[in-house]
């Protein structure tokens, strides 16, 4: 059937937000798949493959330039076949193109611009591209007709850059380095990292500034596994002045992707799920070793943000909103000392303006980004009558143009909530978040499952399957930590069965580890393997983890062969770059200094002591209740012990081969395991 052009293009037919957002581009887009490459392959035309995402800036700055504009699309139509990805609902995609980029020595970034051959492989590529010539970058007409020529009358500089682009993609690189880590390697690590850090801002030193949660757990965890209290003063610094910056949504809770500026002021405003997922997880650890105010309050005004502003109806949570609103980045959250005072009157003005930094030259391009950072630790603010205040400013706020949701569930994104509403729930007593984390998690199961296997993306019924192994280690990692919370064995199964499926499908027999895709999905030019983190932990990370805590709770030996199996296969590869592999790193810690606190018995005792463990930081435990002794493993220290305590409420901590005595008090039994505060 032949494609007629008319005033939208294919995109209409997609579910993605970011795709229908040029459905009615000038522009003859195809979505990935067999159909476009086939019609490359027909043309002889070389392919633009154009990624981004919903919230980007940038994205929207490159589509209202060159993709609305009706002579830039006639040339992009004429020249090239036009593909349109969401790295969200792609991100193995999105994976292999810009690591092509990557070795082309451009540094990346979104939206990526690469050109391909009419079989996929890649052979050139940037990111924006102006549609007018600026800061000695050409203009993108110009890149077009070059790239163009170049492969029609140079295809044999072409097929070189094809080549060795494709085979750097398979390469897998040959590591000496034997991987031997311990403790003593975590701690040097540790202190390098440190080092590297702003002493007075928190976060890598520099701008622009990025949560980087992996590497504050990591900090945190060297603070307990060395009681050192410097790295939890290096990791508590950099939230606290995240959650008192620009970067952290004063009136609606929830943080920005990151800050332009070292001082975490003026953020890039969109806001993504999974960086309020990890920050969370980070508050709620905190939290969980000395109490904290402001974390407390920063967690319940940002979960209170998901479950308002990001909850889709059936429970899912949506991935992402919007930096840009009625046509200006940031327009939804700046202010005015002259709207502040219209709306809450001159007193009220007078003392909000001076607590949110709201001045007359403003922060940001003649506005007010609300912050707080001249006044971190202030014990003297009267908090409460802020508080009334920034509930009229945000009512206010609610009238204006609202930046745009992308509304599609994703499982690995939606598994780091779940994940972060489990602990946070433990950490901060609030039942009420543990509800919404097992809602959610029953969503996934019941609606992005098929039989073992989860799919990726949920939206208006449309299903993407397979799923992704992020998919599967995110919602593995949520599925035990709610079992570890609520003592429910159904959450253990179903981590269990979909554990299975993932060794089944995406593990990688030649090298070790486990693929991004599945055997069964659709053929790339390289099936995507990389093990480093991004903006989340690697899948690899995040199952090396789950396959601790599956040993442990299970006492199976089948789950603690494919953790050492893994582990021998990253620790060579995380010894040669540790920044990136340490959410490997973090599992290591877990698996090396972790305690494991099995209670026995189900009387108001054995209940107390799982209440008391909970409450402790969930990065350095691991909560077994067994009600006899064998539950446990043949091997298992605390096995004789469980038998002596004749079903009366008790807890052991155990590490390694060894077990305490039999510990009836809640109150001991946080002492035995609990980081030291400061």
């Amino acid at each position: 059937m032949t494609y007629i052009a008319s005033h939208n293009n294919r995109l209409a037919a997609e579910t993605s937000p970011y795709l229908l957002q040029h459905q009615s581009n000038p522009v003859d887009w195809w979505p990935w798949g067999p159909a476009a490459l086939a019609e490359a392959q027909r043309t002889n035309k070389p392919i633009l493959l154009s990624v981004g995402y919903a919230a980007c800036h940038w994205c929207h700055v490159m589509a209202h330039e060159s993709f609305e504009d009706a002579a830039t699309a006639q040339l992009m139509n004429t020249l090239f076949v036009n593909i349109k990805v969401d790295r969200e609902e792609r991100p193995d995609i999105d994976q292999i193109y810009m690591t092509a980029l990557h070795h082309l020595g451009e540094p990346g970034g979104w939206p990526l611009t690469m050109f391909l051959a009419p079989d996929g492989a890649p052979f050139w590529g940037g990111t924006y591209f102006p549609k007018h010539a600026q800061h000695g970058r050409a203009a993108f007409s110009d890149v077009l007709r070059e790239v163009a020529r170049v492969f029609h009358d140079e295809p044999d500089k072409v097929a070189n850059n094809r080549s060795a682009l494709t085979a750097r993609l398979a390469h897998r690189a040959r590591v000496d380095n034997p991987g031997s880590l311990g403790t003593t390697e975590l701690d040097n690590a540790a202190v390098s990292i440190a080092r590297a850090t702003d002493p007075v801002h928190g976060g890598l030193r520099g701008a622009p500034k990025f949560p980087q949660c992996t590497m504050l757990e990591f900090l945190w965890r060297a603070g307990a596994r060395t009681s050192d209290p410097r790295f939890f003063v290096t990791s508590t610094l950099a939230l606290t002045q995240m959650s008192e910056g620009g970067i952290y949504d004063h009136l609606g809770g929830g943080y920005a992707r990151y800050s332009v500026d070292e001082r975490w002021l003026v953020p890039h405003f969109e806001k993504m799920l999974y960086d309020n997922a990890q920050i969370l997880d980070l508050l709620a650890l905190e939290h969980s070793r000395a109490a904290n105010p402001l974390f407390r309050r920063r967690t319940e005004e940002t979960v209170g943000w998901l479950q308002r502003d990001m909850q889709i109806t059936d429970g899912g949570f949506a991935s992402s909103l919007d930096a840009d609103s009625d046509g200006a980045e940031g327009k939804f959250y700046v202010w005015s000392p002259a709207e502040i005072e219209q709306l809450l009157g001159p007193a009220d003005a007078a003392l909000f303006n001076a607590a949110y930094d709201v001045t007359a030259a403003g922060n940001f391009e003649g506005h007010s980004i609300l912050n707080r950072l001249a006044d971190v630790g202030n014990a003297e603010v009267d908090e409460p009558r802020l508080a009334t205040l920034r509930a009229k400013l945000l009512a206010a706020r609610d009238k204006r143009v609202r930046p745009g949701l992308d509304d599609k569930v994703l499982a690995d994104w939606n598994g780091l909530v779940i994940t972060a509403l489990a602990h946070a729930a433990q950490a901060f007593d609030r039942p009420d978040w543990l509800a919404v984390a097992r809602t959610t998690f029953g969503v996934i199961t019941q609606q992005m499952t098929r039989d073992d296997r989860l799919g990726h993306s949920l939206r208006s019924g449309k299903l993407l399957l397979p799923g992704l192994a992020s998919d599967f280690a995110a919602m593995i990692r949520a599925g035990l930590a709610l079992h570890e919370a609520t003592g429910d064995g159904s959450f253990l199964e179903q981590a269990i069965r979909w554990q299975r499926a993932l060794d089944r499908h995406y593990t990688d027999p030649e090298h070790g580890g486990y693929y991004l895709t599945a055997d069964d999905a659709e053929g790339l030019i390289v099936r995507p393997h990389a093990t480093v983190d991004d903006v989340i932990p690697n899948h690899v990370g995040l199952i090396a983890q789950n396959l601790v805590r599956l040993a442990v709770l299970t006492g199976d030996d089948h789950w603690r062969r494919r953790r050492d199996d893994l582990f021998g296969m990253l620790l060579p590869k995380a010894s040669d770059n540790v920044f990136g592999h340490l959410s490997v790193l973090n599992a290591l810690d877990l698996h090396l200094t972790g305690a494991e606190i099995v209670v026995t018995g189900d009387d108001d005792t054995a209940r107390s002591l799982l209440a008391a463990a909970r409450r402790l930081p969930y990065a350095t435990v691991i909560i077994c209740h067994v009600t006899a002794a064998d539950r446990l493993a043949t091997d298992h220290p605390a096995r004789d012990k469980i038998t002596a305590a004749r079903g009366k409420g008790a807890a052991f901590v155990c590490r390694g081969q060894s077990c305490s005595l039999p510990v009836t008090d809640p109150g001991a039994l946080a002492a035995l395991v609990r980081p030291q505060a400061t």
